[in-house]
């Protein structure tokens, strides 16, 4: 093996290591919080017959649903089962934890996935309009528009545009995925993604909007962009494919450790819209004490947020070369003092 495939294999050994790691943290974390928080897991399974159990039928229960035990105990359990495959039942469902979540995925990953490169995709034209007119009395209205925008929370948003156009305007559907027996027809998803997406897209687009304009400003104000002017380049060549081609990076990473921050707008808003997603069935969970599916959601939400994290820093050093080039150096700087110590020891 070359020195070039030792240095890609030591990036992906590590990259593999740091998700493994965070994923075990984030599940022990979650699992000892859940068990300690206040309320009976039985009431989810049992519903009101819990309150007729003797003490011998409740520890039987508890034995049956693998709550008998320490903490650790229990965590040690439920991490030999994970590993095999199995996630455990749900609580509230009385249904395996992965069928119960393969039905919702879908609907967030419409809700959450279309909404998530609406908003980048948006702030970025966005971002080029108010740039290319800085100063101008449209890139002062949008500034200030967007800005109120902002700070408006998802959940009031949601329920100003219910009024609207549910109960007043009879426009829009007020909640749920689609109509009732029509889950294959696009039209009806569509219709009833339109007033959650705009919360979702709302509520992010003007922050990342703004943090784009002000970096593709710094890039305009470079020496290059002046001397390609000078050269009688017209201003809109210079943006597109030079100032905004350079600021690709800043896109990537701000895209990269924004997935929690879309993911969570987007569970607040399914919430609202009584969507049933994942966002919706996370809040069950916590609620109803469902700890196997919440331990499932909360693992599931943070490989998404870490991958994403990952993949935006794979993407920037594709982009960067210089970023590559300095952690590239960082991995052969490791290798060969890892081999002069071998060869000291020899």
């Amino acid at each position: 093996m070359n020195l070039r495939n030792k240095v890609m294999l030591a990036a992906v050994l590590r990259k593999t290591a740091i998700i493994l790691i965070s994923i075990l943290i984030l599940s022990f974390i979650t699992f000892f919080m859940s068990r300690m928080a206040p309320g009976d897991p039985l009431a989810s399974y049992y519903g009101d017959r819990v309150e007729r159990m003797s003490p011998v039928e409740r520890e039987h229960a508890y034995e049956r649903l693998g709550l008998d035990g320490p903490i650790p105990e229990q965590y040690v359990k439920w991490l030999g089962a994970a590993f095999s495959g199995d996630f455990g039942i749900s609580f509230k469902y009385k249904q395996d934890v992965l069928s119960v979540i393969s039905g919702r995925l879908l609907n967030t990953f419409l809700l959450g996935g279309i909404g998530f490169f609406l908003t980048f995709g948006l702030a970025l034209l966005l971002a080029v309009f108010c740039a290319y007119r800085e100063n101008s009395i449209f890139d002062r209205i949008i500034c200030r528009v967007g800005t109120v925008t902002s700070c408006i929370p998802e959940f009031w948003l949601s329920l100003v545009l219910i009024l609207l156009f549910s109960v007043m305007w009879r426009l829009l559907p007020s909640s749920g995925a689609y109509a009732i027996g029509k889950s294959n027809d696009p039209g009806s998803r569509i219709l009833h993604l339109i007033l959650p997406l705009t919360v979702v897209v709302l509520s992010h687009l003007w922050y990342y909007a703004y943090m784009l304009r002000n970096r593709l400003l710094e890039e305009i104000r470079q020496e290059y962009v002046l001397l390609a002017r000078a050269k009688g380049i017209s201003k809109r060549k210079v943006m597109w494919k030079h100032c905004v081609r350079n600021i690709l990076p800043t896109l990537i990473s701000i895209m990269a450790i924004s997935v929690n921050h879309i993911l969570e707008g987007t569970y607040i808003v399914e919430m609202v819209f009584s969507y049933p997603g994942i966002g919706t069935l996370s809040f069950e969970s916590a609620k109803y004490h469902d700890y196997n599916m919440l331990m499932v959601l909360t693992v599931v939400t943070g490989i998404v947020v870490i991958i994403g994290n990952i993949i935006g820093q794979t993407v920037s050093e594709r982009i960067d070369r210089r970023m590559k080039a300095k952690d590239h150096m960082k991995d052969l700087m490791e290798i060969v003092s890892h081999r002069e110590m071998m060869d000291d020891a020899g």
